[in-house]
């Protein structure tokens, strides 16, 4: 299964020529996954050549400007490009409200259904699921009710290994043998294993978000042992007591997240405006977590 991510926004709150605001594409077979819409979120889905058709769920982590001001402008792009299309908006309290109304006083009447749920911010659980994946959500510590998001893939089924089949296998056995069951003879004894016809099973893959945040350790258990963990990284650790007068955090902390959860990969963003220089927030979170990387628009990684 194509798992692919395209950062779109690095930036925080006050802009900057050099950023976007927070936005990240993922690309899971032929859907389209948003997670975040700052300003300016379409032309950088322009930018990158990410077809706007494909996108299916959009995820809102906070009510905050640089993480959903994009949005209007991309439900209304979305509107004069004729798409018929549903589209499944999450979300925290307030933000179906705001589209509303905003669609409302421009005397917007769309050509496709929107479909706006609310997320509970305060607690984790399966907040949607599909054929391919589930997305479970990710308490937050900010100013405003915010959660984070992690998106896994589902099992897929088992492959066959064609060239060790046996010729009297029925239909039914054979479904069976891809859903990872053995084959048992009618006295309830094992007739075929499944480990020995199929291939080895490939680990789902997995993607956990966490935006705007105090430094917070129930995140840990959640995003345990995940593919790649975005956490934001707004400071650096000398301003510690900014980053937590704001409910932020710093790379020093993200990396910490990071490395107790046991992931595979880091990517750190969302730096405040006050940095131009980037290089020390990868410096210090190395130290930390090894395997961390820098999040710069338009990087592309496969999960």
């Amino acid at each position: 299964m194509s798992f692919q991510l395209t950062i779109l926004g690095t930036g925080s709150a006050t802009p900057v020529l050099t950023r976007n605001p927070t936005a990240h594409y993922l690309h899971i077979e032929q859907d389209g996954y948003l997670i975040d819409c700052g300003e300016g979120t379409q032309n950088q889905l322009l930018r990158y050549k990410l077809r706007s058709t494909r996108l299916k769920y959009i995820f809102i982590t906070h009510l905050h400007g640089d993480h959903y001001f994009g949005l209007i402008g991309l439900i209304s792009t979305l509107n004069m490009h004729r798409r018929t299309d549903d589209l499944w908006i999450f979300g925290p309290k307030g933000l179906a409200e705001i589209i509303t109304i905003q669609l409302k006083y421009s005397d917007a009447w769309l050509n496709f259904k929107v479909h706006f749920i609310e997320t509970e911010t305060e607690k984790t659980y399966q907040l949607f699921e599909n054929e391919c994946v589930t997305v479970t959500t990710i308490p937050l510590v900010h100013r405003v009710p915010c959660c984070g998001f992690l998106i896994k893939e589902k099992r897929g089924k088992r492959k066959l290994r064609k060239e060790v089949l046996p010729a009297d296998l029925s239909i039914d056995e054979i479904k069976s043998l891809k859903e990872g069951y053995d084959i048992l003879d009618e006295n309830g004894q094992l007739k075929y294993s499944n480990a020995t016809l199929t291939k080895p099973e490939v680990e789902p893959k997995s993607y956990a978000f966490c935006s705007d945040t105090l430094f917070h350790e129930p995140i840990i258990e959640i995003v345990r042992g995940v593919d790649l963990l975005y956490h934001e990284a707004t400071f650096l650790k000398d301003l510690t007591a900014r980053a937590t007068q704001t409910c932020h955090s710093t790379a020093a902390q993200a990396a910490e997240i990071a490395e107790r959860a046991k992931v595979k990969k880091l990517v750190i963003g969302h730096y405040s405006s006050r940095y131009k220089d980037l290089e020390p927030f990868l410096l210090e979170a190395k130290k930390i977590f090894e395997n961390t990387i820098l999040s710069t628009e338009g990087l592309t990684l496969d999960i």
